[in-house]
């Protein structure tokens, strides 16, 4: 016979729903201690096949159950008896429930504790056991958690790998340990920053960073690395706009407006942007990098002016606007925002856009042109485009191309560039329509068997040898050059919502969840349709699990978009002449 249980909601008897069968390690004599990650189960009698799988302090509930047993947290009376004095003498009562945090954000929360997906619970089993602390408290995710190779630094947190984790506890009601992160990355931003003998910009925040403990005195202390000991040593500049994006995400969603107006973190913003907006030699709004300054942290040939940086900064420009004091430096610093921003959208917009028409006039450019009514401002040479775009360009669609500089275009498809551009509203309307065209168009090619490919096409033969150096990680359709990662399932599935297109996102994510927690939640994908693991990809990789909950969170629940992107600002609208595949 199942064991009968008595069910007490915070010290009151409840009314039974039929029989409740604890299965598993769930017995009073074995009970599971509220700090185990081992799972267990709950099923009402009457559908053996209505379970909760449990994950920390926390039940995921999926299936049809009785309702009033949605909004609790089910604990065993094992667990919580010698921390409740009242219920210590009441053998009769074997199971109690708790009101449980539902997953939401600052709006009206919705009961979305009812999960769709088996897959769903086990991730956030796997986004906890992530979770670094400091000193007792949380402040960001492992990178990695793979015991089966050299760790190097997927052990650190990475600034921009949080974000993904921060988002989905964010999401989830768990706001504090994004708090905790913004903070402490903010003071390490404070740190003296040396490459050899050369001191970098105050503004420049860590890549990551790590918890050190010393047994001995039993302290903890953290060590940051701003690039000086990268690959390439290269410092990162998408990690202080995902700060600034990240800290308007956590505003918005909690509705928590005294972080961002903290006088540090006030000053913290001002320093970032300090670095982007100094007048220099450049006659481009857009900011002039290194290979290897981003996501793509390895020579891949993005150095110039490659979208995701632009795309980025563009995005952060815009959330420092909504961040900073009406005060005197406050003020300055949006009056030189706002200038920035017009001529950033109006030279995205015109330049690094393309779609059949624009490639058809880049075809028939003339070159050598001189004075300000040139065409081809860039001076770029027409036998320098490649092949493969005339077969991927579809009739009906667009994107942000890679880079645009002098004789230099960079036709390749970058995704997280294009995303955050639909995000941001860099792309205008038409824009963010025309490129989830191009990738429904291009599914086979962009998402194929695993969502999503960081870059298309990849590098090959003698191309791949001149421009990443005969990098034995970059080679053909592996890693960033050409492989599928699963991270960016988020940021498609934001963009795909933002366009009014869904039902993209839906298939992505049927595609991700049927192999991921299969693969161990690998970092990477190789392969023309990202049918095999990544040859060198970590396993039990902490953004490509959060990745996949903030998809499957904002499919849910589309109102947590809000906190990650932005609407439209008319006033930077440039005019300009519509090309044929907006009006298709």
């Amino acid at each position: 016979m199942p064991h009968q249980f008595n069910l007490v909601a915070n010290g009151t008897s409840a009314p039974k729903y039929g029989n409740v069968i604890l299965i598993g390690q769930t017995t009073q004599k074995n009970s599971i201690h509220p700090q185990s990650q081992r799972a267990c189960s709950i099923v009402s009698s009457t559908n053996p096949y209505r379970k909760i799988s449990r994950f920390n302090r926390k039940f995921s509930i999926s299936g049809e159950l009785p309702y009033e047993l949605i909004p609790f947290l089910l604990l065993l009376k094992g667990d919580i008896q010698n921390s409740i004095p009242d219920i210590r003498h009441e053998p009769s009562i074997d199971l109690f429930f708790f009101p449980l945090t539902l997953v939401g954000v600052s709006t009206p929360r919705s009961f979305n504790c009812v999960e769709t997906h088996p897959v769903v619970a086990e991730a956030w089993v796997s986004l906890q056991r992530s979770i670094v602390h400091f000193r007792g408290q949380p402040v960001g995710t492992i990178a990695a958690l793979d015991h089966s190779t050299e760790e190097l630094n997927y052990d650190q947190v990475f600034l921009r790998d949080f974000v993904p984790s921060a988002l989905a506890f964010l999401m989830n009601g768990e706001p504090e340990i994004v708090k905790n992160f913004l903070l402490k990355t903010l003071r390490l931003q404070s740190w003296e920053k040396k490459v050899d003998n050369f001191t970098l910009g105050a503004g420049v925040m860590p890549a990551s960073f790590k918890v050190l403990h010393d047994p001995v005195r039993n302290y903890e202390t953290i060590i940051a690395d701003f690039g000086e000991c990268a690959i390439g040593r290269v410092a990162p500049v998408d990690s202080g706009f995902w700060w600034i994006i990240l800290l308007r995400a956590y505003t918005k969603s909690t509705g928590d407006t005294s972080l961002a107006e903290l006088p540090e973190c006030q000053r913290g913003i001002r320093l970032i942007l300090t670095l982007c907006l100094s007048e220099g030699f450049d006659t481009f709004p857009t900011l002039l990098c290194a290979d290897g300054c981003s996501m793509i942290d390895r020579r891949m040939g993005v150095y110039g002016y490659p979208i995701e940086i632009q795309a980025l900064f563009f995005m952060a420009l815009r959330c420092a606007l909504l961040l900073l004091k009406q005060d005197e430096e406050g003020k300055d610093c949006a009056d030189r925002i706002s200038k920035r921003l017009h001529a950033l959208s109006y030279h995205m917009r015109s330049y690094f856009w393309l779609d059949i028409k624009q490639l058809n006039d880049i075809y028939r450019y003339k070159t050598e042109e001189y004075s300000h009514t040139a065409v081809n401002k860039f001076n770029v040479m027409p036998d320098s485009l490649p092949d493969w775009v005339f077969d991927f360009m579809p009739t009906r669609g667009g994107y942000f191309i890679g880079n645009v500089s002098p004789a230099k275009m960079d036709f390749r498809w970058f995704c997280l560039g294009n995303c955050v551009a639909i995000l941001s509203s860099l792309a205008t309307p038409e824009q963010a329509s025309a490129i989830m065209d191009l990738i429904e168009s291009r599914w086979e090619e962009l998402v194929g068997e695993m969502p999503l490919k960081i870059c298309y096409p990849a590098m090959e033969n003698h191309e791949w040898r001149i421009v990443t150096g005969c990098d034995p990680k970059n080679t053909s359709w592996s890693y960033h050059n050409g492989g599928s990662w699963p991270v960016l399932l988020w940021l498609l599935t934001a963009a795909c919502i933002k366009s009014g297109r869904p039902q993209l996102a839906r298939c992505a994510i049927e595609l991700a969840e049927s192999r991921l927690l299969k693969d161990h939640w690998p970092e990477y994908y190789d392969g023309k349709l990202g049918r095999y693991v990544g040859k060198q990809a970590r396993k039990n990789q902490t953004w490509s699990i959060a990745g996949y909950l903030v998809a499957k969170m904002m499919l849910e629940d589309p109102s947590h978009l809000g906190m990650i992107s932005l609407e439209e600002d008319k006033q930077m609208k440039p005019h300009m002449k519509r090309s044929a595949s907006w009006m298709c």
